[in-house]
């Protein structure tokens, strides 16, 4: 039995942040306040995968709302998920996500499924209790930073 990512096909398995450094020095700064990103995939590290993001958000950031509204050129899917693993519905948090212009309150984990040239977006974070597990996947092998802006 082979460790972690040894072997031919280890390759596929990413442990350790190769931080894609999406978005300006000053954004970058920001985030990190805010945010702890865990692990970043996409083309560039793995031949053939498509973009998936993961990181903590910690507290609430200084920046409202944290992402404008952008669209992309293929499906998104983005969740947001409790740390408290005796209540995993109770997101210990409040944020705004609007969709299309319409405008949504999340206080519970959460996945958003959306649609290829959907506008997407404000990500506005109003609450945070307990950290929250966000995740955003984009079907693209690179994700073109709209949303870091």
């Amino acid at each position: 039995m082979l460790m972690n990512n040894e072997g031919e096909y280890g390759k596929y398995i990413i442990q350790e942040l190769n931080n894609p450094n999406t978005g300006t020095p000053e954004f970058q700064a920001m985030y990190n306040r805010f945010a702890k990103r865990i692990l970043w995939i996409d083309g560039n590290m793995v031949p053939g995968a498509f973009q998936m993001n993961t990181a903590w958000y910690k507290k609430v950031p200084e920046r409202d709302p944290i992402f404008d509204e952008h669209a992309h050129d293929s499906d998104e899917l983005i969740g947001f998920f409790s740390s408290d693993p005796e209540n995993p519905y109770d997101l210990g948090a409040e944020l705004e996500v609007t969709i299309n212009g319409e405008k949504h309150l999340i206080n519970k984990s959460s996945l958003i499924f959306v649609p290829a040239n959907m506008p997407h977006m404000p990500l506005r974070i109003l609450k945070v209790d307990r950290p929250i597990f966000h995740f955003s996947v984009v079907t693209n092998p690179e994700y073109g930073g709209e949303a870091y802006k």
